[in-house]
């Protein structure tokens, strides 16, 4: 990454963790304040890359409602953005990987962030309760379904495990689409590029309650359709029709 924007990503981690740790050890710690901070952070990040950001489609972001938000992945610029963009009380599941980044990691689990480690099925589990546990209190959960950041910006297959989360916890799945953030800092790249237009489109939730476990491929294909919708051309997989049966099911 361009050294001044780790050393100001750097600070401005520091910023919010620090007090979240504190406030957490004095029993203080609250959850709109910890959603407070994160916008801050959001904020200056974006502020920092002179990115322009426009959000389309804020109305089917429903109000009061936590959700399962499911978005592409191309870039590390993808968090700050959604954060920006969706404007609600939000944590999102992240690979374990993340929480042994010294201070941030632990300010992390803190705020109430899921911790998954996708080689251990047990501890697996217990990150869907947490997440699950988080929900019922009223915060939406960030996932990225394609696993991890696209190379090459197109649209991975989808893993299964939001999609059972948002089964398991009775909400709806908020399908957005993030276009730009890749031309911000790639996958693989450690250059940021500065003053890149970034856009966000929120779409119509999707209720897994109208498909049920025994139609979850029609669901899948349904969220993966509706982020796909808004991709540019190369970035779109090379099929988005629905089989007929998930249209069925979805109209059902």
């Amino acid at each position: 990454m361009t050294l001044r924007h780790l050393v100001h990503a750097v600070i401005e981690t520091g910023r919010i963790s620090a007090p979240t740790l504190v406030e957490s050890a004095l029993g203080r710690l609250e959850p709109a304040t910890c959603d407070a901070r994160l916008e801050q952070w959001s904020a200056r990040i974006l502020e920092r890359a002179r990115i322009e950001l426009t959000t389309i489609g804020l109305e089917h972001a429903p109000a009061g409602e936590a959700v399962v938000v499911m978005s592409n992945h191309q870039s590390l610029y993808d968090i700050p953005v959604l954060y920006r963009a969706l404007k609600r009380p939000l944590r999102m599941v992240a690979k374990n990987e993340l929480f042994r980044v010294p201070l941030w990691g632990a300010a992390m689990r803190r705020a109430g962030f899921v911790e998954v480690d996708r080689r251990d099925r047990a501890r697996a589990i217990e990150s869907l309760s947490a997440a699950t546990d988080a929900l019922s209190r009223g915060l939406s959960i960030w996932i990225a379904p394609e696993g991890t950041r696209s190379e090459d910006a197109r649209l991975a297959p989808f893993k299964r495990g939001g999609f059972h989360l948002a089964e398991e916890a009775g909400v709806r799945i908020l399908p957005v689409t993030v276009i730009g953030t890749g031309q911000v800092l790639s996958a693989r790249s450690h250059r940021v590029h500065d003053g890149v237009a970034v856009s966000v489109v929120l779409h119509p939730p999707v209720d897994p309650k109208e498909y049920g476990p025994e139609h979850r491929d029609q669901l899948v294909a349904a969220v993966r359709e509706a982020i796909a919708s808004a991709l540019p051309e190369p970035a779109r997989p090379e099929s988005e029709s629905l089989p007929p049966t998930a249209v069925s099911a979805h109209a059902s």
